[in-house]
């Protein structure tokens, strides 16, 4: 992109910030699920994507400058322009991994296994015009609840012909023939899904074991830098909109972990280098790990202000808040729904399509507990951190006992 070709013009930075984060959000998964499924299109679909993110962040940073009249401005705008400058570079990891694929870089095809294992399944699937879910909104299908699918993302195609995506669709947005899915969930449930949107069976890539140990064990580094990195971003960004200086600490634990275990993997990687046939292969692998360390850079870079103890300015809360996928911080009631109970116990997410990020135990310690998964009890006085729809959001704090924990 030419900066030529991008003049001044007023815009809302509250805006611009948040179609930042939920397009920044979206790279991650679409890059992801380009290199998993080598995907050409989807690669492509994240290069289009980034040119976009670049033209937002310069009218962005128009705004800024033209908005700082004196030092006090300079130091309340400064920390909005690192989350612009953040976003930007989760954008430009998101394009290098999508290149992995376009200029066929070389992946084993080990990790094409390995990823789903990692994280849920993640397809793009275009809407057939047979589709029992075609000319339906979401919350008429209602196809979380009955099968853990989500749909994270709607491309569609408009009247004139340009393509736009609807990121963090909510239940009353409709699906149209042509529209294509980015579709996030349990293997058994994106097989039944795929199959009822595009009328074809899903084909989930063949299980290939690594040759040598030494690559199991890189594959294997890898997968938890990309859980890790993705799992800074939300805890970033919830650091940001509370003003918590806890969750943003547990961000830089996040990033000295990406670090170690990317020592790690390089180690690993030189190690099998020497002992695979074709060494070549294994470069794909190392531009992986390298974007995904920069993910986790910027993660922290998002949380920044808060560990320095600089006040965000509120467009940046006021970002977060609005854009499409939501973040909440709910404290659990002593007799609430899910107080004594698993996750997995209340299908939690299927249930309400939150994903709970964090908890805060209750008591003196205030211990966070960050990637909790379906084993993971609650208890009356913890605090969750969940991000999702708004409607889900709102069925989550049913089950919490319907208390936001502002002061926590």
């Amino acid at each position: 992109m030419d900066p030529q070709d991008v003049e001044y013009e007023p815009v809302s930075v509250k805006e611009v910030l948040a179609e930042m984060k939920d397009t920044a959000e979206l790279l991650i998964d679409l890059s992801y699920s380009a290199v998993l499924n080598g995907s050409d299109d989807i690669a492509r679909e994240v290069l289009e994507l980034e040119g976009r993110m670049d033209i937002l962040q310069l009218q962005g940073r128009m705004s800024l400058l033209m908005a700082a009249r004196s030092p006090e401005d300079a130091e309340q705008l400064a920390p909005v322009l690192g989350v612009m400058g953040a976003a930007e570079k989760i954008s430009n990891a998101a394009g290098d991994i999508a290149k992995i694929v376009l200029e066929d870089i070389g992946m084993p095809d080990a990790i094409r296994t390995a990823l789903p294992e990692a994280i849920e399944v993640l397809v793009r699937a275009t809407v057939d015009e047979g589709s029992p879910y075609a000319d339906r909104t979401l919350l008429d299908v209602n196809m979380e609840t009955e099968t853990g699918v989500r749909v994270i993302a709607i491309r569609r195609q408009s009247v004139t012909g340009k393509r736009r995506w609807l990121m963090n669709p909510g239940p009353d947005s409709r699906l149209e023939p042509g529209d294509s899915l980015l579709l996030r969930g349990p293997l058994d449930g994106i097989e039944t899904v795929y199959e009822d949107v595009t009328g074809r069976p899903y084909e989930s890539p063949d299980a290939v074991e690594p040759p040598i140990e030494d690559l199991e064990r890189a594959v294997d580094s890898i997968t938890l830098m990309k859980d890790m990195s993705e799992l800074a971003v939300d805890l970033a960004y919830g650091a940001v909109l509370f003003d918590s200086e806890g969750v943003a600490e547990e961000v830089k634990e996040l990033e000295a972990e990406v670090d170690a275990l990317k020592s790690r993997f390089e180690a690993w990687t030189l190690r099998a280098a020497s002992r695979v046939e074709d060494p070549v292969r294994l470069r794909g692998l190392v531009h992986l790990a390298s974007a995904t360390e920069v993910i986790s850079d910027a993660a922290l870079e998002i949380s920044e202000g808060v560990l320095r103890g600089i006040d965000a300015h509120p467009v940046v809360a006021a970002a977060v808040e609005e854009s499409d996928e939501v973040i909440v911080r709910l404290s659990v009631g002593v007799d609430a729904p899910l107080a004594g109970s698993t996750l997995g116990e209340e299908m939690v997410k299927t249930e309400t399509g939150m994903r709970v990020i964090a908890v805060r135990r209750g008591g003196d310690d205030g211990e966070w507990v960050v990637q909790p998964g379906s084993t993971t009890e609650l208890r009356g006085g913890d605090v969750i951190i969940a991000k999702g729809t708004r409607t889900g959001a709102d069925r989550l704090r049913e089950l919490v006992g319907g208390e936001d924990a502002f002061d926590q």
